[in-house]
C-alpha cells in the first residue's frame, strides 16, 4: 500500500531533509501523495508516501488521533476494519477518514501495544506517543510487510526498505558476518545484508524511548506439541473448515476502491485463490500468468485452462531471457537480497504489467506450501533422512544433537552451497573460519517453547517459515511494490493459520499427494489438471544456458572491475569458473545456477549500493 519512513533522535533535532529524502526514495511504493509531520520538538518525524486503495478522498497520513497525542503512518492492509470502526465510534472515538490504517491508532488508544492482537492482515506501521514519549513500530505475523531499522548517532531511523535509510545518509556498507550467514544458510531474521541495518522480525514489535529500543515478540506459530491433547475435528470437518477459512481469508481480501487482479501459475495455490475470488467478485477477475520460455518451465495453458473454468480475464505475459538481462539490475536493487534464480526478475516484470494495466492490488498464492507442507522436503522429512538423497554433512552436527534429526531441506541448503567455500578468498574465509552457521540459525530461536516436543515435519515448517519464507520468498514484496503494485496472500491470514496449525501432520500430506486437506477443499475450484498434478516449483529458466543475453550479461559482470572490489570472493577462481562453464555439460551448468545467481546478485547490489 504505501512507503513508510520514521525518524527519533533522544536530543537533538531531526533533519527534514533527510526525512524527506528517505520518503522521496519511496515514491515507487506510494507515487499518490508524499506527506511528512515533524513535532513541534523537532526529535520525530514521520514520513508516508501513499498508494491509494482504500478511503481515496481521505485517507493520507501520518495520521493524528482526536488530541493529536498520537501520529500513525501505515503500509499494508488491515482486514475487517469496517467491523472495528464501528466498534470504535461505539467507545466514543473520532475517526478522521474512512481509511483501515486509522483503526491501528484509535485501537492503541484503547489497548497499548496489545492492539496487535486486534489486527488481521499484512502490515507495518510506526505510530508516536507524544505523552509517552514513546515509538511504537510493528510488523505482522509472517513478515510480508517489510521493517527496517538503524541508529546512528543516538538517532532511530525506519523505513520500509533499507535503501530509504541511505537516502537518509546512513552510509550503506557490506555486513560481512551476515553475508557469510546467507551465503552459506539465510539471514537471521532479524539481520540484512547491510552493516548497522537491522529487520523487526515478524510478529514482533519495536518500543523506543530515550531510554533506548526494545524488541518484542507478540506472536508466534504455537504448533501443537506431541502431548497435546488429540485434534477435535474428523478429516471431513478439517476440509471444510480450511475452506471456510480461506474463503473468508480471500474474501476480506477483495476490499479495495480500486481493481484487484490475482496472480495465476500452473499450480493449487493461485489456482484456488483466483476461484475462490471469482466466486466472491461482482465482475471477472484478471488473472496474470507469466509465460516462460521452454518445456517445463512455462505453465501458461494450465493457466489458461483454470481461467476458463472460473470466468476469469486470462493476461498472459511473455517473459524471456532478453527480459531478464535487461532487468535484473533493477529487480535486485528493489529486491535488496541475495537471490538464486530469476524468479524474482520475472515478479519484478510481471508486477510491471499489471501497474500498466491500471491494477494497484493482486492476490497471491503465496505461502500455502509453508502452512500447508507443500514443499517436496516434507515427503523426505516423512520417509526418513535416509531417502533425502544426500549424507548429512559434519557441520550439520549441532543441528542433530539439537533437535534429534536434521531437516531435509537445511541438509539439501548445506550441500548446495558447500562449493561457496571454494569461492572464498582466503583473509575473508579465514575471518569465518570457526563460525558454525548451522548453530547460529538455531540459537535465535525459542527451541524450548517453539521447536522441541514437536513432531519432526512441524519443527522443519517452523525453521522454514522463520528463514526462508520472510528472507526469501517474502521478498517479492518489495519487487510487486517496486511497481506500486500491493500484494495480498490470504493464505498467510492468521486466522487460516491458527486452524491449520492444528491439522494432524498426517492430514497435511497424504501419502504421495502433498497438501491434501487443502487440495480437498480447493477441489471446487480446481480443474482435473490442477487437482491432480504434482507440486511444481515457480520457477524461470535457468541463466547457464550459453546462448543467451543473460548469460553474457554475466559472464561480464563476473569478471570485472566491479566484482573484483567485492571482499568476499577469490576473482582468479571465479574468473576460472567462468571459464569453465561453456565446455561443461549442461547438466552441470544448471547444478551451479544457483551459484552463479548469487554470485551475480552480489555483483549488482555492490554496484548499485556501491557498498565498501
Amino acid at each position: 500500500m504505501c512507503g513508510i519512513v520514521g525518524i527519533f533522535s533522544k536530543e537533538k533535532p531531526i533533519s527534514a531533509e533527510a526525512l524527506a529524502k528517505a520518503t522521496q526514495q519511496l515514491k515507487y511504493r506510494g507515487p499518490d501523495k508524499q506527506n511528512h509531520w515533524i513535532a513541534s520538538h523537532q526529535r520525530v518525524g514521520l514520513g508516508h508516501a501513499r498508494l491509494s486503495i482504500i478511503d481515496l478522498a481521505t485517507g493520507d497520513q501520518p495520521i493524528a488521533n482526536e488530541d493529536e497525542q498520537l501520529h500513525l503512518i501505515a503500509n499494508g492492509e488491515f482486514y475487517d476494519f469496517e467491523r472495528i470502526q464501528s466498534d470504535l465510534k461505539q467507545r466514543g472515538h473520532r475517526l478522521r477518514t474512512h481509511s483501515d490504517s486509522e483503526i491501528a491508532l484509535h485501537l492503541y488508544e484503547e489497548f497499548g501495544t496489545e492492539c496487535l492482537q486486534h489486527l488481521r492482515g499484512e502490515f507495518a506501521f510506526i505510530l508516536w506517543d507524544e505523552s509517552k514519549q514513546l515509538l511504537f513500530a510493528a510488523r505482522d505475523r509472517f513478515g510480508i510487510k517489510p521493517l527496517f531499522y538503524t541508529i546512528v548517532n543516538d538517532t532511530l531511523y525506519l523505513a520500509s526498505e533499507a535503501k530509504a535509510l541511505f537516502a537518509a545518509g546512513v552510509t550503506a556498507r557490506w555486513d560481512e558476518e551476515s553475508f557469510f550467514q546467507q551465503l552459506f544458510l539465510y539471514l537471521n531474521q532479524d539481520r540484512t545484508l547491510f552493516a548497522g541495518v537491522y529487520q523487526v522480525p515478524p510478529g514482533h514489535y519495536l518500543l523506543a524511548t530515550h531510554q533506548g529500543i526494545q524488541i518484542v515478540r507478540y506472536w508466534d506459530l504455537d504448533y501443537p506439541t506431541l502431548d497435546a491433547p488429540p485434534p477435535p475435528r474428523n478429516d471431513r470437518e478439517y476440509i471444510e473448515q480450511v475452506r471456510y477459512k480461506l474463503e473468508e481469508a480471500v474474501k476480506l481480501r477483495l476490499r479495495a476502491d480500486v481493481p484487484v487482479g490475482s496472480f495465476l501459475s500452473g499450480g493449487l495455490d493461485s489456482s484456488a485463490v483466483l476461484g475462490i475470488a471469482a466466486k466472491y467478485s461482482s465482475e471477472p477477475i484478471r488473472a496474470f500468468t507469466i509465460a516462460f520460455e521452454g518445456v517445463g518451465y512455462d505453465e501458461g495453458e494450465i493457466a489458461r485452462e483454470t481461467a476458463a473454468k472460473v470466468g476469469a480475464d486470462f493476461q498472459q505475459i511473455p517473459v524471456n531471457s532478453s527480459d531478464f538481462a535487461d532487468n535484473i539490475a533493477d529487480a535486485i536493487w528493489h529486491a535488496e537480497i541475495l537471490d538464486t534464480n530469476c524468479r524474482g526478475v520475472a515478479r519484478y516484470l510481471q508486477s510491471r504489467v499489471v501497474h500498466e494495466l491500471g491494477y494497484k492490488v493482486v492476490l497471491s498464492g503465496d505461502g500455502s506450501d509453508e502452512i500447508f507442507a507443500g514443499y517436496g522436503n516434507i515427503r523426505q522429512d516423512l520417509r526418513g533422512n535416509s531417502a533425502s538423497g544426500h549424507s548429512t554433512p559434519a557441520s550439520l552436527a549441532g543441528v542433530q544433537e539439537t533437535l534429534g534429526f536434521v531437516p531435509s531441506w537445511l541438509k539439501n541448503v548445506a550441500v548446495d552451497r558447500a562449493f561457496f567455500h571454494v569461492l572464498l578468498a582466503p583473509d575473508y574465509a579465514a575471518k569465518f573460519a570457526d563460525r558454525d552457521v548451522y548453530r547460529i540459525f538455531l540459537n535465535q530461536f525459542d527451541l524450548q517453547g517453539q521447536l522441541l516436543g514437536r513432531d519432526r515435519i512441524l519443527q522443519s515448517l517452523y525453521l522454514w517459515s522463520k528463514s526462508i519464507l520472510p528472507n526469501y520468498s517474502l521478498f517479492a514484496e518489495r519487487l510487486e511494490m517496486a511497481n506500486s503494485v500491493e500484494l495480498r496472500l490470504p493464505f498467510l491470514d492468521h486466522h487460516l493459520f491458527e486452524l491449520v496449525r492444528q491439522i494432524p501432520v498426517s492430514l497435511l500430506t497424504s501419502g504421495t499427494r502433498e497438501k491434501y486437506v487443502l487440495r480437498e477443499a480447493s477441489r471446487p475450484f480446481l480443474t482435473d489438471t490442477v487437482y491432480t498434478r504434482p507440486k511444481h516449483p515457480f520457477t524461470a529458466p535457468p541463466a547457464t544456458l550459453t546462448n543467451n543475453r543473460l548469460y553474457a550479461l554475466m559472464q561480464d559482470s563476473l569478471r570485472s572491475s566491479v566484482m573484483a572490489s567485492v571482499p568476499f570472493f577469490d576473482r582468479s577462481t571465479v574468473i576460472a569458473l567462468l571459464d569453465e562453464l561453456p565446455n561443461m555439460a549442461e547438466r552441470k551448468r544448471i547444478a551451479l545456477e544457483s551459484t552463479l545467481m548469487i554470485l551475480l546478485c552480489t555483483f549488482f547490489l555492490q554496484k548499485r549500493y556501491n557498498l565498501s
